[in-house]
């Protein structure tokens, strides 16, 4: 049996405006009076899903999703325009406003622990607290890692067929050549791109992988699409932010209580970046973080291991006081 809390129902949801163009979806779940948690996506582009909600244990926690922008029910749908890692702090910060939080817990995983680690370094005040999973810091060193040479050496016949739609003199930069295709005007090479993109990304995800979960992305093609789209102009844009900058500043939330969970064989984020950040908020030295490796997981949120271990960091931090 999964570790996750039994579904429960979303208590109100709506739309925010958060700009002239784009409108973010929300949705509040659990005790209206219980300690507000912020749960952030994957991607960037992934949206919501009805499980993630199940982390948080309903007669405790508040918690807070909400579709970033381009992805899931915000609109307008996969628009990349005034889209870019401070845009999304920005729209966080306003649905706190919005909602009327003090300080939250902020939850986030891969592209989630990013956008995480973003927003506490700029606005510790309000945070309690991280839950971060699969740490992802959008360094270079990272992304050629799984888009153009590493993580190919493990799964070459998965990376082949990412590879196969790009022609052979566009494949020394994979993610600009991926960029290319994904923003232009021909609409049935984006959607072949956007498949390709998504269905290396989710084959490597998990050990071991379910095929029914890599076709069940790479084939709802509205998701895809704003999945491969963000992930691509983020990353050909380094996060629009220094490189390195998120482990530079890390410093900024040492303060305060982080747990790390990472998967041992995750491919997607390899654990070296979850120690990076690890010693960047001062390691054993620092009782404030905790690091977890899971010794038989891999990058998924949704493997056994990796479900227990958030659920108990989050049971956990019922013991802070606010």
């Amino acid at each position: 049996m999964a570790p996750l809390y039994a579904p429960f129902a979303i208590n109100k949801s709506g739309h925010l405006k958060v700009s002239d163009l784009h409108s973010i979806y929300w949705e509040e779940c659990g005790s209206q009076s219980g300690i507000p948690v912020i749960y952030l996506h994957g991607g960037p582009g992934g949206g919501i899903d009805d499980s993630d909600r199940q982390y948080f244990d309903p007669s405790h926690y508040r918690s807070i999703l909400f579709d970033q922008r381009g992805s899931g029910k915000s609109t307008p749908h996969a628009s990349l325009v005034d889209n870019t890692t401070w845009d999304l702090v920005s729209d966080i910060e306003a649905l706190r406003e919005h909602l009327g939080v003090d300080k939250w817990i902020v939850f986030g995983g891969s592209w989630g622990s990013t956008l995480s680690l973003a927003y506490a370094e700029k606005y510790p005040e309000r945070c309690l607290g991280l839950i971060l999973r699969g740490i992802f810091t959008l360094r270079r060193t990272e992304l050629e890692w799984f888009y153009q040479s590493g993580a190919d050496m493990l799964f070459p016949d998965y990376f082949d067929a990412y590879k196969a739609v790009i022609p052979e003199e566009e494949r020394g930069d994979m993610m600009k050549a991926y960029y290319k295709r994904l923003t232009g005007e021909d609409e049935g090479e984006k959607l072949k791109c956007a498949g390709a993109w998504s269905t290396w990304e989710t084959s490597t995800s998990k050990l071991p992988s379910l095929i029914y979960l890599i076709t069940s992305l790479s084939l709802t093609s509205n998701r895809a699409l704003a999945f491969a789209r963000i992930e691509a102009h983020y990353f050909v844009n380094g996060g629009f932010m220094p490189d390195g900058q998120l482990l530079t500043d890390a410093h900024k939330i040492a303060h305060l209580p982080v747990t790390i969970i990472q998967g041992r064989y995750d491919v997607v984020c390899p654990a070296k970046t979850s120690w990076d950040l690890y010693v960047a908020l001062g390691g054993k030295d620092n009782a404030n973080v905790e690091y977890k490796v899971i010794g038989d997981a891999g990058h998924s949120a949704h493997e056994v291991k990796i479900e227990e271990a958030l659920v108990a960091a989050a049971d956990e931090f019922k013991k802070l006081k606010v």
